[in-house]
């Protein structure tokens, strides 16, 4: 079978789940706005233009009767082209006529409830939010999903550490994330959040956006990168000079007890308060404080966040990014919930590690200076 076919078959599994929802609350369409909803039912299309907005420049209609892509005469080729499998149509209206396609929805959904992942308040016909099952079902991978999302962590790992292996202590936070975006696009993936933080700024600020200032003696690295929908996760460091492995033995304890938590039927809450008694056993408790410890990923790079009340069920075929914290020390992967437990999407078999508890963890990068 070729990747088209199998996408092909995806997407029919998929619309099916749609339908049976449909049939369920008696609606009568489905209208899929965001990117991380295109993506899943198109299995790994893009509507992504302006990367830096969760609306596409494309939506789907998900009737009992078609699976229709809405677009405009600016993008429809392409993405008929390039993006789309088998199993839809498409409404394709000029670009300065928006209204033709709020009539084309209309007809469709025949006067029943339109349901939509992004209801918009001004729509006369009372669009209405997804059910909670389908938006849980999502956060379950199947097999073609998990297949795309390996092949992802691999290679975003692999940016990774090709950047921070040619990192120079001179360079400026702008480069080093430069250089960062440039290694992901080469691959072809979405550089959907590059963070880098030098020696100053890295205690400072847990969210270090780049700025032009020179690295110095050691650096952060952060990618949320995006490929076929899905977000491989991690961060990483280089030091040019002795790395504090005191501080990130201590983090890796901290994250350990919290990836142990993560066992189908537990929730995600239950993760968060292992995490929570982990950093007080640190005598770090304020640190669970300064910054979110992650959760589900998938389609967004945070589906959902661990938080105390957070009570979604842990299911197989889950991935997940938890990033723990202490100031300018963190760690992060991501990670897909299988019969044997976490597998590391993002794991690089090149780059220094240590065993914690039966598992690789990364090490910050030690470079000489030159």
């Amino acid at each position: 079978m070729t990747g088209l076919q199998q996408r092909a078959a995806e997407v029919a599994d998929k619309l099916a789940i749609l339908r049976a929802h449909l049939k369920q609350a008696s609606a009568g369409a489905f209208r899929l706005r965001g990117v991380d909803w295109f993506a899943w039912v198109t299995a790994g299309g893009s509507s992504a233009v302006l990367h830096t907005t969760d609306h596409g420049v494309a939506e789907v209609l998900v009737t009992p009767e078609e699976a229709c892509i809405l677009t405009d005469a600016i993008e429809g080729e392409r993405l008929r082209a390039e993006e789309i499998p088998e199993g839809f149509t498409f409404h394709i209206e000029p670009w300065a006529e928006p209204e033709l396609r709020e009539r084309y929805v209309l007809n469709a959904a025949s006067g029943r409830s339109i349901l939509s992942d992004r209801p918009a308040p001004s729509a006369g016909h009372g669009e209405q939010p997804l059910p909670y099952a389908l938006r849980q079902r999502r956060l379950v991978l199947g097999a073609d999903e998990c297949e795309r999302y390996r092949a992802l962590g691999r290679e975003a790992s692999e940016a990774m550490g090709e950047v921070l292996r040619m990192a120079r202590p001179d360079w400026t936070e702008y480069q080093l994330a430069g250089a960062g975006a440039e290694a992901l696009w080469r691959r072809g993936i979405h550089p959907a959040l590059v963070l880098a933080a030098g020696e100053r700024r890295l205690p400072a600020y847990r969210h270090a956006t780049p700025s032009n200032e020179a690295i110095g003696a050691r650096a952060m690295l952060v990618f949320c990168a995006r490929r076929h929908g899905l977000y491989a996760n991690l961060t990483r460091f280089v030091s040019f000079g002795p790395a504090p492995l005191d501080q990130q033995r201590a983090l890796m304890e901290v994250e350990a007890t919290g990836l142990a938590a993560v066992q189908a039927g537990k929730s995600l809450a239950a993760v968060y308060h292992a995490l929570e008694a982990a950093y007080r056993h640190a005598d770090r408790e304020a640190a669970i404080r300064e910054h979110h410890q992650g959760g589900i990923t998938g389609y967004r790079a945070r589906e959902i966040v661990a938080s105390p009340s957070t009570a979604t069920l842990l299911e197989e075929g889950m991935a997940f990014a938890f990033n723990p914290s202490f100031a300018g020390v963190k760690i992060e992967d991501t990670f897909l919930l299988g019969p044997d437990g976490l597998e590391n999407l993002t794991f690089d078999p090149g780059w220094p590690a240590v065993d914690v508890h039966g598992r690789k963890r990364p090490l910050w990068l030690e470079q000489q200076t030159w």
